[in-house]
């Protein structure tokens, strides 16, 4: 049972707000927000922490992530075992909670068991710490597309690697794996990626009827589905067949996004990532089989990126972490601003907006009756989004894990 605990706020973003309030105090009992006020009842043997020279914000959601995924050695990691994996992202969820990630989704590993549920599981049970988990353990793929790597090694290696199926009741049997060994989404991919080998994003690479077999089983088991997606007419197909979020969404139209508005879909759409992709390119350092493709589509990638941003679609945080260093995470936040949302609607993609895309109404928002997930910040992230960068403290469930005047050696973004 944690105790309870008084934050006395200088400025408090509470994730729904255009602009910052306070300050106030916060009690939190029982991993809860119980009062929110300009002053708060104080219990007997409450701690108090002196946050009246910080931005206070609920703690931050990143929707997109691969723990157990470092693509700098893809081909190579991916063979290391299932424990090793959940080892290694053991250590890099904490890490991340450290800058404010209080909740992540994982979105697939490449690896026939399921290390990220595991680590889920012992994460709820109390055996480990680090941030809230939500999880998709695979990436459904057809044979051949994103999620496919095969091709990255010698045919003659029949690797257990990708969950890739191509008829109907092959898809069938893959959602419904996924659903009787604990995941929580389904993640898809209905188009070509830039690291994998042998697709294109700008092609489709399910027909109508596969994808919808997908979406279908999904919904018959109470699963929602996110989306790996690319060319326009792929994240249409996805909208068509009840996708809950498009990720990346690479080469969205006007079209999409407005079938994303009217469908109330949410967008996704890793911006930082094509940022680490552009600094790659020009220093040379993208592997051969993203070369061509990225240098073909980068400029439409950003444009696409300006009319999310322009559009009233429901953006919500996600990074691709796994695909580029964990610490860079935090950088989405100026990435999305750069690419015209305003700062209080950034912070609202990684807060209240993030929290309903996973369907979580006790995360996101600062208010009674929710989880005290909290962060703070100096500075004024409204003012300058790169306060983002500065969290030094870091409350999940009422438990604290970073203190302003205890600062951890984390590398810089």
């Amino acid at each position: 049972m944690v105790g309870a605990t008084v934050l006395v706020c200088g400025s408090v973003f509470d994730g729904v707000g255009e602009e910052l309030g306070g300050p106030c105090e916060i009690l939190v009992e029982d991993g809860k927000i119980t009062e929110m006020t300009r002053k708060v009842h104080r219990p007997d043997g409450a701690e108090v922490v002196d946050l009246s020279d910080r931005a206070v914000s609920p703690g931050f959601i990143d929707c997109h992530v691969h723990l157990t995924m470092d693509a700098s050695a893809l081909p190579t990691q991916t063979l290391t075992s299932s424990a090793a994996k959940a080892l290694t992202a053991l250590s890099t969820a904490r890490q991340y909670l450290l800058r404010g990630f209080t909740t992540l989704r994982d979105l697939g590993t490449m690896d026939p068991d399921f290390p990220t549920v595991d680590l889920r599981n012992a994460i709820d049970a109390g055996l480990v710490e680090g941030p809230r988990l939500v999880v998709a353990a695979h990436l459904i793929s057809s044979t051949g597309g994103h999620a496919d790597i095969r091709p990255f090694y010698a045919p003659r290696w029949d690797l257990p690697l990708a969950a890739a199926a191509d008829s109907v009741g092959e898809i069938r049997q893959l959602v419904r794996r996924e659903h009787a060994y604990g995941s929580d989404w389904i993640k898809a991919t209905n188009a070509g990626g830039y690291f994998s080998p042998g697709d294109d994003p700008a092609r489709c690479t399910w027909f109508d009827e596969e994808f919808e077999a997908l979406t279908s089983a999904a919904a018959l088991l109470g699963m929602p589905v996110a989306v790996h997606t690319g060319a326009a007419d792929a994240c249409r197909q996805a909208l068509r067949a009840g996708a809950r979020s498009l990720e990346h969404a690479y080469l969205i139209d006007e079209e999409g996004i407005a079938m994303a508005v009217e469908r109330g879909a949410f967008i996704v759409p890793t911006m930082q990532m094509t940022q680490e992709d552009l600094a790659a390119l020009e220093a040379g350092a993208l592997p051969d089989q993203a070369v061509w493709k990225f240098r073909r589509d980068s400029g439409r990638i950003l444009s696409s990126q300006r009319l999310i941003a322009e559009s009233e679609a429901k953006v919500a945080f996600g990074t691709d972490c796994g695909m580029f260093p964990f610490e860079h995470g935090v950088l989405e936040f100026q990435a999305l601003v750069a690419a015209g949302l305003a700062p209080a609607r950034a912070l609202r993609a990684a807060t209240s907006v993030a929290a309903e895309l996973l369907g979580r109404d006790d995360l996101g928002v600062l208010e009674p009756d929710r989880a005290a997930d909290i962060v703070a910040m100096p500075g004024d992230p409204l003012a300058d989004i790169a306060a983002t960068e500065s969290v030094d403290f870091v409350m999940k469930g009422g438990t604290i894990h970073r203190r302003p005047d205890a600062p951890t050696a984390l590398p810089s973004p």
